[in-house]
């Protein structure tokens, strides 16, 4: 079976970094930051959690709460049990060019008791949280990025999410497409080609690909280069390297189409864009 994660996460180079580990007692405050989504492992105690838009949800049993997109939220534990649970901040690469990202819900709410696999992963996470030893930064969130790319698994393995590339991943035949496309971005895709890595005549293919991702297959093509093609243009790579990776036969080619979806030349946008995030990088 085609890996449905693998070439999503090695192209946009997720992220986790933690930073509370033990108990709450009281209220915690989360900032809004971009870029930036949170990843909250209850393991015993309740704990509210306010959305700042009026939305809110009362967590009574041990779950993984996520938020993959920049969202201030309230964390509250209850007077008469307190919260034990880890937090982390998880960036997903390149931001709203990556599919992935798009295609999650606003937030993900899972019982621990329907993730048995990740028993050791989450026992391993706050034991290494509460017990600060040497390496204790690197080991928290390499754990943090493990349990957040099993909850992905488990979403789409289990349907949770109903439209968009989450259910194209969960679809038998479309996420032998998806992951194809997604690791060979160079190759020369067309509708038939895309539609024989499913299975599937091209009509048949069209079709079940736009009513299941919500877009037709040359578009989500395009889109999914021209993100990644983003996501290069930030490492530094020069205009005409990025055109090959990402399949376009020159930096032309890719000019044009990158200009109808974004607005800009590459140049212009990895100079604004790309230059302010490197920055970032090295300040």
């Amino acid at each position: 079976m085609a890996d449905r994660l693998s070439a999503l996460l090695q192209r946009f180079e997720l992220s986790a970094q933690v930073f509370h580990g033990g108990p709450l007692c009281g209220v915690a405050d989360v900032d809004a930051q971009p870029g930036t989504g949170h990843l909250h492992l209850l393991r015993q105690g309740t704990l509210a959690v306010s959305d700042g838009r009026g939305g809110s949800m009362r967590v009574e049993q041990p779950s993984v709460i996520f938020f993959p997109r920049p969202q201030a939220h309230r964390l509250e534990s209850d007077s008469t049990a307190v919260a034990e649970l880890v937090c982390a901040s998880v960036h997903f690469g390149t931001g709203d060019t990556n599919p992935l990202l798009r295609a999650l819900p606003t937030s993900l709410v899972v019982p621990l008791a329907r993730l048995p696999g990740l028993d050791l992963t989450q026992q391993l996470l706050f034991e290494e949280a509460c017990r600060p030893r040497c390496g204790h930064d690197a080991v928290v969130n390499r754990l943090a990025e493990v349990l957040l790319i099993q909850l992905l698994r488990y979403a789409i393995e289990q349907r949770l999410v109903d439209g968009g590339l989450m259910a194209g991943l969960a679809d038998p035949r479309l996420h032998k497409a998806l992951a194809a496309v997604h690791a060979q971005p160079a190759r020369d895709w067309t509708l038939p080609s895309m539609a024989a890595e499913a299975g599937m005549s091209r009509a048949r293919f069209a079709a079940h690909f736009a009513r299941c991702v919500g877009v037709p297959p040359g578009e989500y093509l395009t889109t999914w280069r021209i993100g990644l093609a983003c996501t290069l243009l930030r490492r530094g790579i020069p205009v005409k390297l990025v055109a090959a990776e990402v399949g376009y036969a020159n930096a032309s080619a890719l000019g044009r189409a990158f200009a109808q979806r974004v607005g800009t030349s590459p140049a212009a946008w990895s100079a604004r864009d790309g230059g302010s995030a490197r920055q970032a990088v090295n300040a």
